[in-house]
């Protein structure tokens, strides 16, 4: 069986798990681009309710804000560092979410098509494998579902905004989070997921503002990061 894990990356995520949750810290883009990301889910399916996988959830954000809107989230990441963060800052904010040290092909044997909405925020390109990837987050999703996608455009503008200023000029994020060459074209994606029934529905960037320090959703530009929604036929 293919793996799904890079040793590495959950090495290097165990490493900054301890300062996951602080706003201010190295995970900060992060932290203002997850409500775009929610907004953006939402607009796809309500999430009151909702039957929702988040796969490699991290140290929860996602996770928790899917929560705090009302669906029954599971989480699941490789890193048990940062799922040790997660389980307890889900119990400091009193929300209730079931997680597990797994990966999507390991969960596909015993959760294939369970859920209304599959949610892979920002870990696609940290897969040695990320067709199989797709493969096993599209049969996670129910016909009819949805499954919701974040990652970085594989551009020159990207390498730039992503791996240079992001992680050696503003230090958004740690140095080596990225691998340029493991992001991947909106096109790339759309492609891998339609052989597994799920269909492209709807794509945005999200673009940094530098004037107000803050990220916004974009229909136009794509150059750097990009979130979409694809849906299972039914």
């Amino acid at each position: 069986m293919t793996t799904l894990v890079d040793p590495k990356e959950v090495t290097k995520f165990n490493q900054i798990a301890r300062s996951y949750w602080d706003p201010d810290g190295p995970m900060r883009a992060i932290h203002q681009i997850n409500p775009l990301r929610i907004d953006f889910t939402e607009s796809c399916y309500p999430l009151q309710d909702a039957h929702v996988l988040d796969v490699g959830c991290g140290g929860g954000l996602a996770t928790e804000a899917m929560a705090k809107r009302g669906s029954h989230v599971t989480g699941i990441d490789a890193s048990p560092d940062m799922l040790k963060t997660a389980k307890l800052h889900a119990l400091e904010s009193e929300v209730t979410i079931a997680y597990q040290e797994s990966h999507a092909e390991a969960f596909l044997e015993t959760h294939a098509s369970q859920f209304d909405v599959v949610t892979c925020f920002e870990m696609i390109e940290h897969v040695p494998e990320p067709m199989e990837t797709l493969k096993a987050l599209s049969g996670l999703v129910r016909p009819g579902g949805w499954l919701i996608l974040s990652t970085i455009n594989r551009t020159p503008k990207a390498y730039l905004g992503a791996v240079l200023a992001a992680e050696y000029l503003l230090n958004w994020v740690p140095k080596g989070t990225h691998d340029y060459a493991r992001f991947l074209k909106p096109s790339e994606l759309a492609a891998g997921l339609r052989p597994h029934g799920l269909d492209l529905e709807s794509i945005e960037g999200v673009v940094y503002q530098p004037l107000y320090q803050q990220f916004k959703r974009s229909n136009t530009d794509l150059e750097i990061n990009y979130q979409l929604a694809a849906r299972k036929r039914a």
